[in-house]
């Protein structure tokens, strides 16, 4: 063995154990450095500034991109569960053969069923006074059944016998509007109606509300009327024709896939359109806003971080002489650096997961705390006249969820390296003579 690996042994043999990085002596300085005590009362302070605001900034995070997905992904369910995924409209001629098309249509794999539909706007009015806005849709019994989100959600009545009559089923928050219950009758006036030597006529009639829905999307609630299919074609002088094929389909981000199957199913000539250009603005807006609010709350963790490196270097320059001890105890530049990387990183990592579990907690209990809120203040938060939903929903995504957790740890971390730096850096003569 040579001199100079000999040396390397006994040098090697006479470390201290535990004094490598990270070790038991720096973490124990750092966790004293992060005690209070009564001179340090202003540090504390800020460091408690510090937690406090990376914790409100990590749960602000999470709840609002909850809050944001289940908005989104409630919406979507009721949209699309009332509304087709695929809407077949006639190119050449009127859909007088809607049947037969809608039967071969449902024999597509990877289609559940097309609906033929007869839409249709009118005036309703009831008992109330004032009259709203609707649209009638014409629609065969068989087919409203399948729509779960509508034959699934009756409040009042019933839909069995709803062909053979002249009934309508209308939303709950149109029937509350105009003080509708079931048996009372609603008036539609559609403003293309008979021709008479005097003019066209607004065409009118009374229809027996035989049934009362609410699927919870005030847009449908209030606006949406089911009738009949024949008494639809009838009422709007549409006899054995209807507007469109609505198609729903098994996986509605596939539906691509399925245009051309579909539209060679129909074998006459078709324009199709997709739910995706149909509401493509609304969801567009939605997704614009959702990244615009991500980047706004990040500012809030970006300030928490800043009162880190604030209150870190006010901490190097309070334990200047501590550091100068230190060095001349022998602990060198990169056991101060880690020393106060660890004072710093603390606060983050212990602020961000109380971010974590706070926002965890709102985001199960949303809704009750929204309804604690209301009821606190007196008025409706999340109204759904202006929100379209009368839940506040919240759905946590996993990989949303990590990367505020990856961003609000890294900031933490950056936060930290230019005070432990300058830690590092500082000359121990120096400490000690303005000490």
């Amino acid at each position: 063995m040579s001199e100079a690996a000999a040396t390397d042994n006994v040098t090697a043999d006479a470390r201290p154990r535990g004094a490598g990085p990270f070790s038991p002596f720096e973490r124990m300085v750092a966790w004293r450095y992060l005690r209070s005590r009564r001179k340090d009362t202003v540090i504390s302070v800020i460091s408690m500034i510090s937690f406090t605001g990376i914790m409100l900034g990590v749960a602000t995070l999470i709840i609002v991109m909850a809050v944001m997905n289940g908005f989104r992904a409630e919406l979507l369910s009721r949209i699309l569960g009332v509304n087709g995924h695929l809407i077949v409209q006639p190119v050449d001629r009127s859909f007088d053969d809607y049947a037969e098309v809608a039967a071969r249509i449902n024999g597509v794999p990877g289609v559940r069923y097309a609906i033929p539909l007869v839409d249709g706007q009118v005036l309703a009015t009831g008992h109330a006074i004032n009259g709203t806005g609707a649209l009638v849709r014409g629609i065969r019994e068989d087919d409203i059944t399948r729509l779960d989100f509508v034959a699934q959600n009756i409040r009042q009545g019933s839909l069995v016998g709803f062909a053979t009559g002249e009934g309508v089923a209308i939303g709950k928050r149109m029937a509350d509007a105009l003080a509708l219950s079931v048996g009372d009758g609603i008036q539609l006036v559609a403003p293309e109606g008979d021709v008479t030597p005097f003019g066209v006529t607004p065409r009118q009639k009374i229809y027996p509300v035989t049934a009362i829905f609410e699927i919870g999307m005030s847009e449908i609630d209030g606006a949406i009327i089911y009738m009949p299919l024949e008494e639809a074609q009838l009422f709007f002088n549409s006899e054995g024709i209807v507007q469109k094929l609505e198609v729903f389909v098994d996986d509605p981000d596939a539906v691509d896939t399925l245009r051309g199957p579909v539209e060679a199913a129909a074998a006459r000539q078709v324009y199709l359109t997709d739910w995706r250009q149909s509401n493509r603005t609304f969801f567009a807006t939605l997704q614009v806003e959702r990244n615009v609010m991500f980047m706004i709350l990040t500012m809030i963790v970006l300030v928490a971080a800043l009162n880190i490196i604030s209150g870190l270097i006010m901490l190097v320059k309070d334990k200047g002489r501590d550091i100068a001890i230190l060095r001349t105890m022998g602990a060198t530049s990169g056991a101060v650096m880690r020393i106060f990387m660890m004072t710093g990183a603390a606060i983050g990592i212990t602020g961000t997961i109380a971010g974590v579990v706070l926002g965890v907690v709102v985001c199960l209990n949303v809704e009750s705390i929204r309804q604690f809120f209301s009821w606190l203040s007196g008025t409706t938060l999340f109204d759904p006249e202006f929100y379209f939903l009368s839940q506040l929903p919240a759905k946590m995504d996993a990989s949303e969820t990590i990367s505020v957790v990856l961003m609000a740890l890294t900031l933490s971390f950056l936060a930290t390296l230019f005070p432990a730096w300058r830690a590092a850096r500082l000359d121990p003569v120096e400490a000690l003579r303005y000490e």
